[in-house]
């Protein structure tokens, strides 16, 4: 289990090799809540990566790839700092669906006034995604297997550099495996005390697989008794202490917010660690499928 040694900048090796960062800025905005994804993700995503956010997750579903993007070119940073995740839809072509995602996410363009700038911006923004994941898990194993099969093409050209999934349950993956198949770096779920997931978590660990943690902050659903003690016992607001939860079980948490202020207060997770007795407070939250506040859709067939 993680402590305190981890940064804001501390980031995890991946089975596809490269480097993911702990703490990831989620961009599902309208989900859950009553709000217009295409006004709040742009100046979202410049105010997280003026912070210190370098991990953004975004999906088709979301509709705002093309925003996530533009922010992401906005911002100054070279393309090679800021580790950008985009997800196949769920009735998607895996290959056209990449393509989609890097057409909206336009990191290839070249917005540029003279010709002897293009080689040096080919450099600065090439035309790549950093992490591809089948959103949820299509019905029928052929059929999975297929999605994933193009997504594992899509990698070998060059399009996306680590494939992954999402919600994704210990049969789904144990058919890439059976199958003699390179396994995902990265398998997305929701997690969060209250649905913790454990079988999940102990198979990805066995493979090395990453897990990452979305709803981690249970939506803003922060009064739960012992969360707010723990919370005031550090000092600490209830989310920083989800956050924290989430990154000394080793999950990568997906946090989300449109609050300038809550961008920021979510990175101060690094001056404290949880205790063992918090920890175990925290775990004996868990409700299983019950405490699930999401689609969670774990158990397709």
């Amino acid at each position: 289990m993680a402590a305190s040694a981890l940064t804001f900048q501390s980031t995890v090796k991946l089975l596809s090799g490269y480097e993911i960062p702990r703490l990831g800025f989620g961009v599902a905005y309208g989900f859950g809540k009553e709000e217009d994804p295409l006004e709040l993700t742009k100046p979202g995503v410049l105010e997280a990566l003026k912070v210190g956010y370098r991990h953004i997750d975004s999906a088709q579903l979301y509709r705002n790839e093309r925003e996530v993007g533009e922010a992401v070119r906005e911002s100054g940073l070279k393309r090679e700092d800021v580790f950008v995740t985009s997800k196949v839809p769920d009735e998607g072509e895996p290959l056209a669906s990449v393509d989609a995602s890097l057409k909206a996410l336009g990191f290839g363009k070249l917005n540029v006034l003279s010709y002897y700038f293009m080689d040096t911006l080919k450099t600065r923004y090439p035309d790549y995604i950093d992490l591809y994941l089948i959103h949820s898990p299509p019905a029928g194993k052929e059929n999975r297997l297929t999605k994933y099969k193009a997504l594992l093409e899509a990698k070998r050209q060059g399009k996306v550099r680590t494939v992954g999934v999402s919600n994704y349950n210990i049969h789904h993956i144990e058919e890439i495996r059976e199958a003699g198949l390179e396994l995902p770096s990265v398998n997305q779920v929701e997690l969060h005390p209250f649905c913790q997931q454990r079988p999940i978590i102990e198979y990805c660990n066995k493979h090395n697989i990453a897990v990452e943690a979305y709803c981690p902050v249970i939506r803003g659903k922060l009064d739960d008794p012992v969360i707010v003690d723990i919370a005031k016992k550090h000092g600490k607001e209830p989310a920083q202490v989800l956050l924290r939860w989430s990154l000394q079980h080793d999950l990568i948490p997906l946090v989300r917010s449109s609050n300038p202020a809550r961008i920021l207060s979510n990175t101060q997770i690094y001056d404290f660690a949880l205790d063992e007795d918090d920890v175990k407070r925290l775990d004996a939250l868990d409700r299983g499928a019950e405490g699930a506040i999401s689609w969670n859709p774990i158990d397709v067939v």
